[in-house]
């Protein structure tokens, strides 16, 4: 697209920290992309980088692809590669974790990530008092109170505090084996660059300059660190939506963005046009949020448009039927569809990929069969095996499932990686399809692909295999039924919809929405932005470009509800399911 008149100014912005307020669907990605293409050209040939941030892999390899074709136009030469884009716990991982933190955790080794399926963890347990059961050290969160670090688990998007000295004893006795997770990465990263002097001096002077994109979802201890790296000399700028801050439980608010215009030498530059969503969507976003953004794109006849339809529990089946027919009626491709919900539970539900049964490590292998063959996700369903195939090992290396799991250019575990993978595609020779009877056909089948693949394993590498693999995938808790047999949608006879949480498709453009909100939801979000649950129900509506359906429940349909409604912009669909 060409930039407009907002996005020059933003791209053309002389080398200071930006705050940039950016509404949905307003080409903040591609901006930022020419920002940093700008960046580059004018800093010349100093050897000074420029890292891009954001929080997803996808947003990640997105900005990689759209730098690789618009620095084309920067001169040939070594100041064209010295831009680094990657999620912010990539790069601290890559240039403070691994390299530099096993000293302030006093290991004797690289630190490396684990998952927090390691079977090692056991040993790190954190034991409340009065015969509390215990907790993980991979749920233990860092936080801040005040002046203070605060130790959590969360439950249900809320805090539960732990004891300091027991969780933080669990935290440094893990350290010491180099071993962090990701949530305590961050707190190891900020110790490191706190105590460290030499090392924060040197990360600012190789990046003098950081763009944070998504920065709504900066949490607290992500705020320490950039402010560790402000104070010492990075020129930090920040591009987001705190009205999209939905990971509230986990300290992201989305304030370190919305306050820091105010900060001394920060300029203050907004994105206001919606290239997305219809004028009717931009509308209610702005009823919403209380913005005042701007549709370019021009209004078009029904079908197309916003709708509130309400719903029964019972009757969840029938609305998305519903949403399925409009979709084909008006000539959507399902690909470019999408049905929503707040929880993982109601997403799983839809999906017909609800709990799989099964215990343990069984559990896993049941619930990878069906992430692959209910929602075609492939690499979840890699990890889950990746866990239970590393629990069968009796020489499993500490960090080697982080490795598997994650992206890892280590050689030695080639032959392991192409072997799960192989496991994870193949249904006849691997991992069995979840259409399957649970107990009597699909359990039988697994054990003994199990014991093939494991066995091949063991004869390629120099890997060794438990001598209780049956025994450690039991047949316990799995039901005389298919795995996949949850949700039975009619919706069957063409290809379905996918069902995804809020929080999976943040940052997507999508040409049809339903968003099934239940009573809380659906009271938060025409209550607007000052909640959580308000500003996941501001992402859901944005995501939309064409079609927007919001299901709300019956019982919470009242007249002053509809009366609400049609304020904002919806008109009503149906007439209900």
């Amino acid at each position: 697209m060409t930039p407009s008149i907002e996005q020059n100014a933003i791209i053309d912005a002389p080398l200071k920290p930006l705050s940039v307020i950016a509404c949905a669907g307003s080409g903040k990605t591609a901006t930022a992309i020419r920002r940093v293409v700008k960046m580059r050209k004018d800093l010349g040939d100093a050897r000074g980088r420029v890292a891009l941030l954001s929080f997803s892999n996808v947003a990640v390899n997105t900005f990689r692809e759209g730098y690789r074709v618009h620095s084309q136009t920067l001169p040939q030469g070594p100041a064209r590669e010295r831009v680094d884009i990657d999620t912010l716990d990539g790069f601290i991982a890559t240039h403070i974790l691994r390299p530099h933190a096993h000293r302030t955790m006093k290991s004797k080794r690289s630190a490396f990530l684990v998952t927090g399926d390691e079977d090692f963890l056991a040993n790190y347990s954190y034991k409340g008092n009065n015969g509390e059961y215990p907790i993980g050290v991979s749920e233990i969160k860092v936080g801040i109170n005040g002046d203070k670090f605060e130790f959590f688990r969360s439950f249900q998007n809320t805090r539960i505090i732990l004891n300091e000295g027991k969780a933080k004893s669990c935290i440094e006795r893990l350290g010491e084996t180099g071993a962090y997770t990701y949530d305590l990465g961050r707190y190891w990263c900020f110790r490191v660059l706190a105590t460290q002097k030499l090392i924060l001096k040197a990360l600012v002077r190789r990046y003098p300059h950081i763009l944070v994109d998504e920065a709504q979802d900066i949490g607290q201890m992500h705020q320490l660190i950039l402010e560790l790296l402000i104070q010492a000399g990075a020129e930090v700028s920040l591009i987001g939506d705190p009205h999209q801050g939905i990971y509230e439980f986990a300290g992201a608010d989305g304030q370190f963005l919305a306050t820091y215009k105010a900060r001394e030498g920060v300029k203050e530059l907004p994105l206001t046009t919606n290239y997305r969503s219809l004028p009717v969507i931009v509308s209610i976003a702005n009823a919403l949020s209380g913005r005042g953004d701007t549709a370019k794109r021009g209004a078009e006849p029904a079908p197309k448009g916003a709708y509130y339809i309400g719903y029964d529990e019972a009757e969840i089946p029938k609305l998305v039927d519903m949403f399925h027919a409009e979709v084909v009626r008006q000539k959507i491709n399902h690909s470019n569809a999408a049905i929503l919900c707040r929880s993982n539970k109601h997403t799983a539900k839809i999906a017909g990929s609800a709990e799989a049964g099964g215990l343990g490590l069984t559990k896993a292998m049941a619930s990878a069969a069906v992430l692959r063959d209910g929602k075609a996700d492939y690499l979840g369903a890699y990890r889950l095996v990746c866990r239970v195939i590393v629990s069968l090992l009796t020489n499993a290396p500490n960090g080697l499932l982080s490795k598997l799991s994650n992206a890892s250019d280590d050689d030695s575990i080639r032959v392991l990686r192409r072997k799960v993978w192989e496991f994870v595609r193949d249904p006849n020779k691997g991992l069995p399809n979840s259409a399957l009877n649970a107990r009597n056909t699909w359990h039988p089948q697994m054990v003994i692909n199990a014991k093939r693949v494991l066995a091949e394993i063991g004869e390629e590498t120099d890997y060794e295999i438990a001598d209780n693999v049956g025994r450690r995938l039991a047949v316990k808790e799995l039901k005389e039924a298919a795995l996949n047999a949850g949700l039975d949608l009619a919706a069957q006879n063409g290809p379905r919809i996918r069902a995804e949480t809020v929080h999976q498709v943040k940052g997507e453009s999508i040409d049809a929405v339903l968003y099934i909100a239940g009573a809380a939801a659906a009271k938060a979000m025409i209550n607007g932005v000052d909640t959580e649950d308000g500003r996941v129900g501001y992402v859901a509506v944005t995501r939309a470009r064409d079609l927007l359906w919001v299901a709300i429940p019956n019982g919470t349909l009242t007249q002053a509800v509809k009366k609400r409604l049609h304020e904002i912009g919806f008109q009503q669909a149906g007439g209900g399911v």
